[in-house]
């Protein structure tokens, strides 16, 4: 008994017997948007009393993560370079403590002219 044949798994393509000069590259995809999308498109104007802050932003963070069952963990930071951490609950509420202790000894929070002029 003989095995059936199989068909070849790979087909064999010819190699051409002279060279050819490469094939011109395609033309660059347009960049940017079509002419006169700006005219079709939405109007935006700013308002004309845009919100302004009141001159307060974020310089200390306190990230605490108490899941029910699992150990307690706390992060404080502060642009000042405070960086602190706590794992296990007595040391979160401890490191709450000094992070709202630290609120008033930090120099970013403190007003220098005040300091020298006292």
């Amino acid at each position: 008994m003989s095995a059936p044949s199989r068909p070849p798994l790979k087909s064999v393509t010819t190699a051409p017997d002279h060279p050819r000069a490469a094939e011109q590259a395609a033309a660059p995809a347009a960049v940017g948007e079509p002419k006169g999308a700006a005219r079709k498109g939405v109007r935006t104007a700013l308002r004309s009393d845009p919100k302004v802050g009141d001159g307060r932003y974020p310089i200390a963070w306190l990230h605490i993560s108490a899941p029910r069952g699992a150990t307690p963990t706390a992060t404080s930071r502060c642009l000042c370079g405070w960086d602190r951490s706590a794992v296990g609950q007595r040391r979160v509420l401890a490191l709450i403590a000094d992070h709202t202790a630290h609120r008033d000894t930090c120099p970013l929070r403190t007003n220098q002219e005040g300091r020298a002029a006292a």
